[in-house]
């Protein structure tokens, strides 16, 4: 990552200066207030103009929208704007808070996030905030953490399925953990998933070259006394099985351990921020291919916890392999909260569009706290109903519950399919469908086209706040 520090003075690199929605800039000289007077448009949430100096120190201005006081989306805007090769120093305003520079650095380095595949290389230049307030280094701390998170989960699920399979992503978490050794890690390779039934795990990975895998990621500080789960869907490729998808269906399908990818930097991020909290991160690897092993529809899968499935579309594999982690989390971590991530259906985009995942929790207290932390770091969500009325669609007359019925909208029956496998002790969990906003096809604002990290950000304030 490119650095951004803390400096007191200004020096000659490309300076910036802040303006708020009224058009007022926050910081500069007295040519700034005065191009900032006859100039129209100035102050919209991440507008830039670019005030050349030629004569003048620095030789460039860069006045960047703040509108209401989107700190996040002005350090993006600036970082989009300028050369990766160009130092910038930004002058933070002397009422900025702390949270508000957090909010500045996040999106800078969001936004200057590159694929380490990438033809385009990432910015070498570092970006200074210039300030003589001695209270932000924490915040800036803290947003490096975050972004590192978000950096590492964007890598995660941009790389190809030709290198990512269930025991590369493995390795990575191994490799990660690693370098943090309060951190520990156990995978669950085919045999030990086979002999402590890990049936939906086994069944969705059993035509792949690649065997399935089972990540425990654990963060657990002496001083803390709540527990939180968190699981992620990991399939590292779909072809949907034997109910195979079309091309354009798979194009894009590399993505589909998004969920998985944003757990584990989550967790991460919560031990390099050394959060006083309990967090096990629970990762179902497989890889959805089709092949003489693959499950059909109609089989009937045993799960962890020893109830049945039966499954008619091998392209509803996520919230089989979700079903063993829930039903393990359940049986053998004694959480407090289970906050599960899954790129899990294509209902989410057509109710909510591409930017907003589909959130479903009966806790109000677990759903407000979700919904702040997203407003915090930046992240949309929706609470979707879970109608018990729906249940009945779950019927099967061969199994326990059937895990793809035709019936009732795709992501709430799905997330009805997941509740199932909470039993009665656990009450406070919430599911995040998101499908839709775990891809961006373009750049803009602080997401850069390719994978966002979508819910690393929220993951880490709401930890930060339990």
């Amino acid at each position: 990552m490119f650095a951004i520090r803390l400096v007191s003075e200004a020096g000659q690199p490309t300076r910036v200066v802040l303006v708020d929605a009224a058009g007022t800039p926050l910081g500069g000289d007295d040519e700034v207030a005065a191009w900032c007077r006859i100039a129209e448009g100035l102050g919209a949430a991440g507008s830039i103009e670019m005030l050349p100096r030629p004569l003048r120190t620095p030789a460039k201005v860069i006045l960047a929208g703040l509108g209401d006081g989107d700190y996040r989306r002005a350090g993006a805007a600036v970082v989009a704007a300028v050369p990766g090769d160009e130092e910038i120093q930004i002058v933070v305003p002397e009422s900025a808070t702390a949270e508000q520079v957090r909010d500045l650095a996040e999106g800078a380095w969001f936004a200057g996030y590159r694929f380490r595949e990438a033809p385009v290389g990432p910015r070498t230049a570092a970006v200074d905030l210039v300030t003589t307030h001695g209270g932000y280094a924490d915040a800036l701390d803290a947003a490096r953490s975050v972004a590192e998170a978000v950096w590492l989960a964007r890598d995660l699920t941009n790389m190809p399925s030709s290198t990512k399979n269930p025991a590369w992503f493995a390795g990575q978490v191994i490799a990660e953990a690693a370098r943090r050794p309060e951190l520990t890690v156990h995978v669950r390779e085919p045999r030990q998933l086979a002999d402590e039934g890990f049936g939906g795990i086994l069944a969705v990975g059993g035509a792949s070259a690649t065997p399935p895998r089972l990540v425990e990621l654990r963060w657990h500080p002496d001083d803390a006394t709540r527990h939180v789960v968190l699981i992620g869907k990991g399939i590292t490729f779909d072809t949907g099985g034997i109910s195979i998808k079309t091309r354009e269906g798979m194009k894009l399908m590399k993505k589909d351990m998004g969920g998985a990818a944003s757990v584990i930097a989550a967790t991460m991020a919560a031990a390099d921020l050394e959060l006083p909290v309990r967090v096990t991160a629970l990762v179902p690897l497989a890889e959805n291919a089709v092949g003489d092993d693959a499950y059909r529809p109609g089989d009937v899968i045993t799960h962890y916890d020893g109830t049945t499935s039966e499954t008619t579309n091998s392209d509803a594999e996520g919230r089989l392999v979700l079903a063993d982690a829930l039903g393990y989390a359940v049986r053998r971590l004694e959480p407090d909260v289970i906050i599960d991530l899954a790129t899990l259906t294509g209902a989410n985009a057509v109710a909510l569009g591409k930017g907003m995942a589909a959130m479903y929790t009966h806790d109000d207290e677990l759903a407000a706290a979700l919904v702040a932390a997203g407003e915090a770091a930046g992240e949309a969500m929706w609470r979707m109903p879970l109608p018990d009325d729906y249940v009945e669609y779950l019927r099967s007359d061969i199994a326990d519950r059937h895990s793809s019925p035709t019936q009732g909208g795709g992501s709430v029956v799905a997330a009805l399919y997941l509740r199932e496998f909470l039993g009665d002790k656990v009450d406070s969990w919430a599911h995040f469908d998101m499908s839709a906003p775990s891809w961006s096809d373009r750049t803009a604002g602080d997401l850069v086209k390719g994978a966002t990290g979508w819910g690393v950000r929220t993951l880490v304030r709401f930890l930060e706040n339990w």
